[in-house]
């Protein structure tokens, strides 16, 4: 224990990211290792909306709608791509993510004519699989559910697209978007990539990719707190062919004219639909400030290191009481997950001890490191308190 207490304190004095710490408004006293599910706030979120409610609304009222909130989801987007390694004018911030992917997929489907089947990642997150299985329905296409490891098996001159997630969401696995990507075009098919794991933690090569379609959430490591409007990714030479289904007002070429017809927009803003939640997507706004003083590739640094130092540390403390299910080399995420058959109660015991992690069913222990705000002491602490649970419960 005591070589683990001195390797965190060195590394939490070398960390490049310690200052960025200071920006979240963090509970003391907790260690929070949830942020692959819903981020802490950045310090100046709360006084942005309360400016936003004061002012905006409570002063300008209607009039904000021209002065600031229409372009909003324009505006977001362009902070969040050079996140996601797209130039400008490529990413809008609207709607959910459930939505985004039906957006998606449906316009992925249109441009493959001829083409009947959807692919999609068998382990997939819940939602993406269920949108994949209406899209399905809607589009008259075949679903064809397969492990990312297995794609080449039911690639075809049938493949219209490809949905995956990056990060696999239960075992933290990061999945290689350039291989994947490359594979799925030699088919000829459309790749549509779930970011909800990736955006902020690591870099990200759209443009460079040649990805097709990618959407993510905001409210993970993009901190834009609970419920916050995703993003969508629609590249240049894509937008004229996008065409979405929820041919909504806010998508529209002149939303305020109120024409009979629909006409879609010009470039990104296309992919909008109806009108946008302005309190969320200007918290979201406040929330991404943090990233100017940040570069991603200390990120990443600092996320394979977090998460390598715990592993170690359950390693040492723990031992084989838990079976470590997320790769110990590269090909991870910024989360490591435990299994063990009591996880849902370990997962209530620690929260109740102050170390936020969470629980997928049906064994699964997961505890997801935000680079911008976690330290290595946090990493040993909760292998620590998992170690004292354990113990007690023999």
């Amino acid at each position: 224990m005591a070589d683990l207490i001195e390797r965190a304190a060195k590394l939490d004095a070398e960390d490049p990211l310690a200052h960025v710490r200071d920006e979240f408004d963090l509970e003391p006293g907790v260690v929070y290792l949830d942020g692959n599910s819903l981020g802490a706030p950045p310090r100046g979120v709360a006084a942005r909306v309360e400016e936003v409610v004061r002012h905006q609304w409570g002063r300008r009222l209607i009039r904000s709608w021209t002065e600031s909130w229409w372009s909003a989801p324009e505006r977001v987007g362009e902070k969040i791509a050079p996140l996601v390694g797209a130039a400008p004018g490529q990413v809008v911030v609207a709607d959910s993510t459930s939505v985004n992917i039906f957006k998606a997929l449906v316009a992925a489907v249109r441009m493959a004519p001829g083409r009947r089947e959807i692919v999609v990642d068998a382990g997939t997150f819940p939602t993406d699989g269920y949108i994949a299985e209406s899209v399905a329905e809607l589009t008259g296409t075949v679903l064809r559910p397969v492990p990312p490891d297995e794609l080449d098996d039911v690639l075809s001159d049938q493949t219209a697209v490809v949905l995956l997630n990056h990060v696999d969401y239960k075992t933290g696995r990061l999945y290689d978007m350039a291989a994947l990507t490359a594979k799925a075009h030699a088919a000829g098919a459309r790749i549509v990539w779930d970011l909800c794991h990736s955006a902020g933690v690591l870099p990200i090569e759209l443009d460079a990719l040649k990805v097709d379609l990618a959407v993510g959430c905001t409210y993970k490591f993009l901190n834009g707190g609970p419920g916050a409007p995703a993003f969508i990714y629609v590249p240049r030479e894509l937008q004229e062919s996008f065409r979405q289904p929820l041919s909504g007002w806010g998508g529209h070429r002149d939303p305020f004219a109120m024409a009979p017809g629909y006409e879609p927009a010009p470039g990104i803003a296309r992919a909008r639909a109806g009108t946008p939640d302005i309190l969320s997507l200007l918290t979201l706004d406040a929330a991404l400030a943090v990233w100017r003083q940040v570069d991603l590739a200390d990120v990443r640094a600092k996320g394979l290191a977090l998460t390598e130092f715990f592993i170690d540390c359950v390693d040492e403390l723990i031992g084989d009481a838990v079976e470590v299910v997320t790769p110990r080399d590269d090909r991870r995420g910024h989360q490591v997950s435990l299994r063990h058959p009591d996880a849902g109660a370990l997962v209530a015991e620690l929260t109740a001890r102050q170390v936020i992690g969470d629980f997928r069913t049906p064994d699964v222990l997961r505890f997801g490191f935000a680079p911008l705000y976690n330290r290595y002491q946090d990493a040993l602490q909760a292998a620590n308190s998992l170690a004292e649970v354990l113990t007690a419960a023999r």
